[in-house]
């Protein structure tokens, strides 16, 4: 009988350190990228001075005393690939505790019976393998060619970004980044870790797991964590409510569902960042007097809220909101704001929360005009409203906290004016100077009444359309989505865009116009700026 499965959380310098690593032959190459090799990095570096960064999982399977890498690899290779750049960085500059510290716990561990050195992590393939012990011994990437029969191309490319990278970062001082780094990939970063008992088994999951595109994620780690930790009796019943709601979101958008945990656990608890929510949920991390909710109250808090979350993503859906409400989410989709969910899950439940809706959209609408939503502070600050909401029951003290987030008006208006938007924020505002309503009953189609980029415009000097084109002043509604054949220039755009103005389009300003000139389009902007103020201020 197949011993129970052992799963666990260890840091990367205790798993790495303990264990000779092989890929077995079913797996793939090394084939990660740049891009998956920046983020991987600045992942990292952006951890350093946090308690932990939580890398994922990785499954393995004991054989001939070694671990066999079920699933995981290109983590763990890239990692090897990170901790030989510090190792050879540490030599390189004298500090040989350290140089010698990577070694045995990343790199090689000491045969006892030939006493040599014998690397740590063996790959199947014959051109990675060369390639990353040739790296973990020279610190210098293989002569030959880059791609090829000998020399794996993608490991070059990677640990010469690693390199790149890691000099870049140890420049202002290298003696300090150089510990800062070892001691983090250490004893801070943690996998974590599936040993099956049984070749297998392990087969068998990496089967299940690739064989339906996708990689077990944090919503996987949580699930088991839930499971687990229920009564053995009522494991299938929770499994059962757990895959009914995670079967809500799209198959392919694993991160929704987390997003949506996330938003759950923000309203009850405050903000937890998103590489910290396993962590916090499992009782692995401090997060001074926050209380994580227990594994049965989350499923409970999930199932609670999923019909009006829902109603969030797509308003279409039936559900528990009012038309106010899903006024306001359509708003808000516009908008593309994701990060104000939890305050609205909040609001929702108390007094007056259509009021409140209002207010909230009002604050966020005239602070993306000015400035943006995109920043970690904002999102911490909208993720402790909402609980300060949900605790006292009511929303007016945390949103007037919030306040400062809200321009003045005659800002409002002259950012209005001169801002780029992108074309989502710009035909949102428009749709609502038009309607004189924060959320429009109908959203018509927003088309830029000179493309800007049309080049050498007689109309317009050097650079004006493309400084100007993207501001409310050079924006037209129309009933239909797609832009009339020729109403590139100003005669045929009074003749075949203008019959299909939306109602309450501004037709007799835009009919004074002789021509369209960077002039005529800032006064246009003025105009409709000042009407969108109305709206936003009243």
């Amino acid at each position: 009988m197949d011993t129970p499965l052992n799963a666990s959380a260890s840091t990367a310098g205790g798993i790495i350190s303990g264990s000779t690593f092989e890929v077995p032959p079913y797996q793939r190459e090394y084939s990660w990228r740049e891009d998956e090799v920046r983020e991987f990095f600045e992942d990292i570096q952006r951890s350093l001075d946090s308690n932990s960064y939580f890398l994922g999982l990785i499954i393995l399977t004991d054989e001939d005393g070694r671990k066999k890498i079920v699933d995981g690899q290109q983590r763990v290779v890239t990692l090897t690939l990170l901790a030989a750049a510090l190792y050879h960085e540490a030599k390189r500059r004298g500090r040989s505790a350290l140089a010698d510290r990577l070694n045995a716990d990343f790199l090689t561990s000491i045969n006892y019976e030939t006493d040599e050195n014998d690397p740590r992590v063996i790959l199947t393939d014959e051109a990675d393998n060369f390639t990353l012990q040739h790296i973990v011994s020279t610190g210098e990437v293989p002569g030959g060619k880059a791609q090829g029969d000998t020399v794996s191309g993608e490991l070059v490319k990677s640990f010469n970004f690693l390199v790149k990278e890691l000099r870049d970062d140890l420049r202002p001082d290298a003696f300090k980044r150089l510990g800062k780094w070892t001691d983090f990939i250490t004893n801070r970063l943690y996998f974590a870790v599936f040993v099956h008992p049984t070749p297998s088994s392990a087969y068998q999951v990496f089967e299940v797991i690739n064989t339906r595109g996708r990689d077990l994620t944090t919503a996987d780690l949580l699930k088991n964590f839930v499971i687990s930790e229920s009564p053995p009796a009522a494991r299938t019943q929770i499994y059962d409510r757990w895959k009914r709601i995670s079967d809500s979101f799209p198959s392919d958008a694993a991160n929704s569902f987390v997003q949506y945990i996330r938003h759950c656990v923000t309203v009850r608890s405050g903000h937890i960042p998103p590489k910290d929510l396993f962590a916090f949920l499992a009782s692995r991390q401090e997060f001074g007097n926050r209380l994580a909710p227990a594994p049965l109250d989350l499923v409970d808090i999930l199932e609670e809220n999923l019909p009006l979350y829902l109603q969030m993503m797509d308003p279409s859906l039936p559900g528990p909101a009012n038309e106010v409400a899903l006024s306001v989410f359509r708003a808000i989709g516009r908008l593309n704001v994701i990060t104000v969910r939890p305050l609205m899950m909040a609001i929702v439940a108390v007094d007056d929360a259509d009021e409140g809706l209002h207010y909230l959209l009002k604050l966020i609408t005239r602070r993306i005009v000015v400035g943006n939503l995109g920043t970690g502070n904002i999102e911490r600050r909208f993720s402790e409203a909402a609980r300060k909401v949900s605790n006292s029951g009511q929303w007016i003290d945390a949103l007037y906290e919030l306040n400062d987030l809200s321009p003045e008006k005659d800002y409002f208006i002259d950012r209005l004016i001169k801002r780029s938007l992108n074309k989502n924020v710009l035909s949102f505002i428009r749709n609502t100077a038009i309607s004189q309503k924060i959320s429009p009953d109908t959203y018509y189609f927003m088309h830029f009444i000179m493309p800007k980029s049309i080049k050498d415009h007689p109309d317009f000097e050097d650079g004006e359309l493309s400084y100007w084109g993207s501001t409310l002043g050079n924006t037209f509604l129309s009933t239909e989505e797609k832009r009339a054949d020729g109403g590139d220039d100003w005669s045929s755009f009074l003749e075949k865009m203008l019959p299909l103005a939306a109602p309450g389009e501004f037709i007799e300003d835009l009919q004074e116009f002789d021509k369209w000139t960077a002039e005529s389009l800032r006064t246009m902007g003025e105009l409709l700026a000042h009407r969108a103020a109305e709206v936003w201020y009243g």
